[in-house]
């Protein structure tokens, strides 16, 4: 894989996903939850679909591998993951939805230790990915993970699972289908899901109050929090492994307080940059064999697990 092509990918995501926070707050009042997700991926899969059909050639799933990797994008990494998200953010505080979905890239190893033949982890691998978990604890305060109904924070761990597990059976089902025709086709799928689930909870589009900005932020967090993130992301996944591309929940938060403080006017505290600190550490003691071979350095580093 391009080292540095990883980065891009990496910091891209990082950036989408992160800066989706300002859209995500504008319109979570105005919309009910789950059908706001719905109108997320809507958007994302009326724009991927569209790009992959103009652009032709191998689009369409062909193998079993394909569609089972679309399944398992639709039903865990988009579907399960948004319902369980926004139906957590209703009742759990910002900075603990942030500490609770931060627990992907702590879960990860586990399911690919579990669903993949060569997967491992070392020690040290553990302690870095810890280690990052504790930064972003340092800057939403500790308080926070403490803050908020207990339902709601339940409901963000079950959303950060389902993206951990579904990042992880997509690396065993292995599909020959581009990244970017993929994501589209699970779009789609996980748009029908979503709505669904929506209509099953009572919601309805009669409940939505619209206005501009509302609009304004549902195509902001459909395209460019969506429709380019996730392909990015799932790109991430590919070059990186779920373990190591996972770790991009540490940096989101980190995004999401930056935006804030740039957009919203919100001071960065001491904790955040000592938080900053501890998430970079963990960081780079996972992907010490990378930083290795970026600035220079010379010598075998013991192999990481993918």
């Amino acid at each position: 894989m391009s080292r540095h092509r990883t980065l891009v990918l990496f910091v891209a995501a990082a950036v989408l996903f992160g800066t989706s926070f300002v859209g995500i707050k504008a319109a979570i009042g105005s919309v009910p939850p789950v059908l706001f997700a719905a109108f997320r991926v809507d958007v994302a899969a009326v724009v991927l679909l569209t790009l992959v059909a103009v652009r032709g050639g191998y689009w369409l799933p062909r193998t079993r591998a394909d569609a089972l990797g679309i399944l398992a994008s639709a039903a865990f990494v988009l579907g399960a993951n948004n319902v369980f998200l926004f139906l957590g953010q209703q009742h759990a505080t910002t900075g603990a939805a942030a500490v609770m979905y931060s627990i992907m890239p702590v879960a990860s190893p586990v399911f690919a230790v579990l669903l993949l033949d060569d997967a491992r982890i070392s020690a040290v691998d553990a302690a870095g990915i810890l280690l990052g978990l504790v930064g972003v604890v340092v800057i939403v305060g500790p308080e926070s993970v403490l803050g908020g109904g207990s339902v709601g924070q339940a409901l963000i761990v079950c959303s950060a699972l389902s993206v951990a597990f579904g990042t992880v059976l997509l690396k065993r089902v292995g599909p020959s289908i581009g990244t970017l025709p993929q994501t589209a086709w699970a779009m789609a799928a996980a748009a029908v899901g979503i709505h669904a689930a929506s209509l099953g909870l009572g919601e309805s589009v009669a409940q939505v109050a619209w206005s501009p900005e509302l609009v304004a932020a549902i195509l902001y967090v459909g395209m460019p929090a969506t429709a380019a993130a996730y392909p990015v992301y799932f790109a991430l996944l590919s070059e990186a492994g779920p373990v190591r591309g996972n770790l991009v929940a540490y940096a989101m938060p980190v995004v999401a307080t930056v935006t804030g403080w740039a957009f919203l006017g919100e001071a960065v505290s001491p904790a955040t940059v000592l938080g900053f600190g501890v998430i970079l550490s963990g960081f780079l003691l996972v992907q010490r064999e990378s930083v290795a071979r970026v600035v220079g350095l010379r010598g075998s580093v013991p192999a990481e697990a993918e």
